[in-house]
């Protein structure tokens, strides 16, 4: 049972479809094999997260277009959005960015008039980042990004939460081994 919206069927849509599909398939990685070479690109679970995540790069250049966000403006957005005002570090560890890269992202939203960032009176270290009202406006067009890239992911909405839910865990993992090994 498909959970996708009743839409006129174009068959020229759906050759190219079906023709990405085909093309996926002849991509995709085999299982490994004991004494299997594990070297080689299409068995690797990075690249496969890697070449997603470009992908979805290129998807939200394009649902985002009406925004005028750039896919990190987005998700710095959807933190403030949820959040409100918070220090810049606060805001840096909800995005797993370094201030390197995070000051100048914010520098182009302040530009842009979405954000106001102010200094501690408390701490001059510490910069505090908050929405405009052009800011906190934006939400409203911003509300049928997440349906857009769900639909054009293929997955149903249960298959796109548990995906969510394995690269959590995926992520939390890999945090783990990272501290262990640190320590």
């Amino acid at each position: 049972m498909s959970h996708q919206p009743d839409r006129p069927t174009d068959p020229t849509t759906d050759r190219a479809a079906e023709h990405a599909a085909d093309h996926a398939a002849d991509r995709a990685a085999p299982e490994p094999q004991p004494g299997g070479d594990l070297l080689r690109l299409d068995r690797q679970l990075c690249f496969a997260l890697h070449a997603a995540s470009r992908a979805f790069d290129g998807l939200y250049r394009r649902v985002l277009r009406d925004t005028e966000l750039t896919y990190p403006q987005y998700l710095a957005m959807l933190v403030l959005w949820e959040h409100g005002e918070m220090p810049v570090k606060r805001l840096g560890e909800f995005l797993r960015l370094d201030s390197g890269t995070l000051s100048p992202l914010l520098k182009r939203m302040q530009s842009a008039g979405l954000v106001q960032r102010e200094r501690s009176a408390h701490d001059e270290r510490s910069v505090t980042v908050r929405l405009t009202a052009e800011g906190t406006a934006l939400k409203e067009r911003a509300q049928g990004v997440p349906l857009k890239a769900i639909e054009a992911s293929g997955l149903a909405a249960e298959e796109a939460i548990d995906l969510r839910a394995r690269l959590l865990r995926l992520t939390a993992a890999l945090d783990a081994a990272l501290s262990e090994e640190g320590a």
